[in-house]
Formats: structure tokens, sequence, C-alpha cells
């Protein structure tokens, strides 16, 4: 099952304990195109705090009711590792985050959650803040090839023979959260159909110009099966 990322913008989530926010944005993975971290919106319960929450504290993202749940409570959250909005996550960010919750590196291992194909949902297994040591410090390390959902919607649509149209939505396995498809719209900004392409005909991404190259012709784009909004694909 597919689900549109466009789609779950806004929903509410839900700790073992309370509510925490809602759905804010979704960090990437640009070179093995799987979701790597929910951006939460926590309102007033924690001002200029950004959280970000794995997959592994949600598991599947087919769930039942109008809140996504995490397998966490909201002292866990409050109390991980900072990040300030709009600054890219480093690896150094990430190994303190999945650090502290205790659960297993994406990027350690050939699968795409490193020893496995999806996030595995249980509890985290880090100490309270309390009775965690100083995190040690880090030496400078390369930025994670991590991107907003938020800020690539829209990017043109560059073919091998021409532009055909800009970025509107991605698709994303419910049990893996591999971003298997992009939604494209086609032709004039209001009239143009949307259609779906694999994500494994994108060829690169220029963030420079805003722009998604992808290994097909206008008209292969153009006559790709159409996207309906209305509900949630079924994986090919």
């Amino acid at each position: 099952m597919l689900k549109s990322i466009r789609q779950l913008y806004g929903k509410k989530l839900g700790a073992s304990d309370g509510e925490i926010g809602h759905v804010k944005d979704f960090y990437f993975d640009d070179q093995n195109w799987a979701v790597r971290y929910v951006v939460a919106d926590t309102g007033s319960w924690l001002t200029g705090f950004q959280v970000l929450l794995s997959p592994h504290a949600f598991g599947s993202l087919h769930q039942a009711g109008s809140v996504l749940s995490v397998n966490l409570t909201r002292h866990q959250i409050e109390n991980s590792p900072s990040i300030e909005s709009h600054v890219p996550v480093s690896r150094q960010y990430e190994e303190d985050h999945y650090q502290y919750y205790g659960w297993p590196c994406y990027w350690q291992g050939n699968a795409l959650w490193g020893m496995s194909g999806m996030p595995v949902l249980a509890p985290s297994s880090m100490p309270l803040p309390s009775e965690s040591t100083a995190t040690p410090a880090h030496p400078k390390r390369a930025d994670a090839h991590l991107r907003c959902t938020h800020a690539v919607k829209g990017y043109d649509i560059k073919a091998s023979d021409g532009s055909v149209g800009h970025v509107c939505d991605f698709m994303v396995d419910a049990q893996s959260w591999a971003i298997c498809k992009l939604v494209i719209k086609t032709g004039p900004l209001l009239s143009g159909r949307e259609v779906e392409i694999p994500t494994s005909k994108v060829d690169r991404i220029s963030y420079e110009k805003s722009t998604v190259f992808v290994n097909m012709t206008v008209q292969a784009v153009e006559k790709s099966p159409e996207h309906h909004s209305d509900s949630d694909s079924v994986a090919d």
C-alpha cells in the first residue's frame, strides 16, 4: 500500500501518553529514496524545538484512526537531541539521535534500513535523560543525503528531451517507508494532469536549479499512469 505524502501533512501525532502535535514535513534520503524522519510541529508544547521522529517509532504508516501513533513518551521526545529549524541534518546529529533512542542505524548495512528492509517498531532501549552520560564530541562529518519533501515539491521535471511539469506529491510504501513514485503535474499549472512515475527513473536532483532530471521522454512522462488523489494506491 502506497500513501500520499501530501495527504499526511497536518495529520495529528500521538505519543503513548498524549498528543505531541502534527506532521509538518518529511526528510527523505535522496540516494535510497526512503523517508528517514517525520518532522513534527509541536505547537506551544515545545516552542522553538523541531522534533524529528524516525519511522522506527511508528512501524507502519498504515494506521487506523485520525492520529499517527508513535511508540514513545512525551518525556522521551522532549529530551531527545535538538535540531534547529531549516538546518541540514548532519550525520553527527543522526548518530546522536539513534544512540539516544537505541535504534539500529539505517546507514549500517546493505538493506534499506541497515540490516532490514523496513523499520522495526520496538520500545527504545535508551536510558532516561537523568541517567545518560554527556554526549561525546564528534569530529566534523559530511551532511547526510536528506531533503525535505516540502522543499522538493514544486521542482521542475526535466525529461531527456525537454521540460514536462513539476513535482506535486510523493507516494511512500506504508511498510518500508520507501518513496516508490513521484506524482508529476504535467501541462498548465491549474489544468494539467497528475501522473505517477517510479523513482527508479530519476537520474539526479539539482537543488541549485530546483530541477529533477528523469530518464524518460516528455511523451513517456505524459503517458504515465494517472494519479488519483482521493485514495491511496496499491503498490505494484
